[in-house]
């Protein structure tokens, strides 16, 4: 937690340390009890003459003031960047990006995004970057050594707070100018107009193990991540966790996931073909009608011990190798498991009703409690049974 001192005005008497409230109305609300002062009275200056109006702009063992007085010896001492009558900032600030020159003001750069890189640069007179001379080019313009045709889209949203890219701008490149930046609220529309941009453009190419690293890290917690119908065919994404993304329809044909966390995925009808998910987590995940037709799922765990149940109701598994995996209580109704690899699975419980599961290998595995009822177990192997197959439910 934060903690400033709070005097009435700048000859810092009868100063208050006080701890930082989590928002600047209830900060304002302790300052009035400290002081004996009605909550709508108090206005926030900082020691540079700037009104404080956000709680995270305030920085740890700051000096703040109760008296605007702060404001006049700051102009005296040429330390403030005054705003008018129209809540603008009077001074402005030119930026030479890449070699081309942009005009803003100063508080373009700090009130949409306070926490920002651009922010922090440009928030005090006597930071390390503004006072190193060779930070200026011959014209006085601040020196950024990146994209300026990315920026441009960047300083509009701080303008205006929409994300409004020109045809021939790629979103993708915005994008990991908004990361570098760390304009954390202009991430989640860009990553819908990428999004937006491979599905209109029918771009076929697939993306690679550090495209959808880099979509992970950036996509915030709160966010849902979706690969709905993107292409990842051949793509190398072992042991990552992926938990909770939307694959629907997405082609992860010949996949490498062995080891990856697919817990709680969506994967309804994505084509998961000849993949690899040797030893892969798949507790909960969503599978409805998925393609998995000769693919790797050795030693997979589907099991979820607080009770949310993979479900896999109609995925064609014809040839695929599931040997030694943890599929208690799946749901495989109606599936289709056609010379597929079963030896000596855990599947207690499963829902295998109406399944095709001729030439099946089931050698070694618990079926216990499992519903079979109206399967096709023609030329299906039972041998070595951990459990009578009696146990089951195979009445039709």
């Amino acid at each position: 937690m934060k903690r400033v001192s709070v005097y009435r005005n700048k000859e810092e008497k009868d100063g208050k340390l006080m701890a930082v409230e989590d928002t600047i109305k209830d900060f304002k609300k302790a300052i009035s009890l400290e002081f004996n002062l009605t909550e709508d009275d108090i206005k926030l200056y900082s020691s540079n003459g700037c009104e404080i109006n956000d709680i995270r702009v305030i920085r740890d063992d700051e000096k703040l003031y109760l008296s605007s007085d702060v404001c006049d010896i700051a102009k005296r001492e040429g330390n403030m960047h005054v705003y008018d009558e129209k809540n603008k900032v009077s001074d402005w600030i030119k930026l030479n990006v890449g070699g081309k020159h942009f005009m803003t003001s100063r508080s373009t750069l700090l009130a949409k995004e306070p926490l920002s890189m651009l922010a922090r640069m440009f928030a005090d007179d006597n930071n390390v970057y503004l006072m190193n001379p060779s930070t200026k080019d011959s014209t006085g313009a601040y020196l950024i050594d990146r994209s300026p045709e990315y920026f441009e889209p960047i300083l509009n949203y701080l303008r205006h707070g929409d994300v409004i890219l020109d045809k021939n701008v790629n979103p993708r490149g915005v994008l990991e100018e908004a990361v570098f930046y760390g304009l954390d609220s202009m991430i989640p529309q860009l990553n819908h107009l990428v999004d937006k941009s491979m599905s209109s453009s029918g771009n076929n190419q697939s993306l690679t193990r550090m495209d959808v690293i880099r979509l992970v890290i950036m996509t915030p917690t709160t966010s849902e991540l979706r690969f709905q119908g993107v292409n990842l065919a051949g793509a190398d994404l072992n042991r990552l966790d992926l938990r909770y993304i939307n694959f629907k329809y997405a082609c992860l044909s010949k996949c490498n996931l062995s080891g990856a966390n697919l817990s709680h995925c969506c994967l309804e009808r994505a084509d998961l073909s000849h993949a690899n998910l040797e030893g892969a987590q798949l507790l909960g995940v969503k599978a409805l009608c998925a393609n998995m037709e000769g693919a790797n799922l050795k030693g997979c765990n589907m099991e979820d011990p607080v009770g949310s149940r993979a479900v896999m109701e109609g995925v064609n598994l014809k040839g695929a190798n599931l040997e030694g995996s943890n599929m208690a209580g799946v749901n495989l109704r109606v599936a289709t498991l056609k010379n597929a690899n079963l030896q000596n699975c855990d599947l207690r419980m499963a829902v295998l009703a109406g399944a095709d599961l001729e030439c099946c290998d089931l050698s070694g595995s618990d079926l216990h409690e499992a519903n079979l009822r109206g399967a096709n177990l023609k030329d299906a192997a039972f041998e070595l049974m951990l459990t009578p197959l009696h146990m089951s439910q195979t009445i039709r």
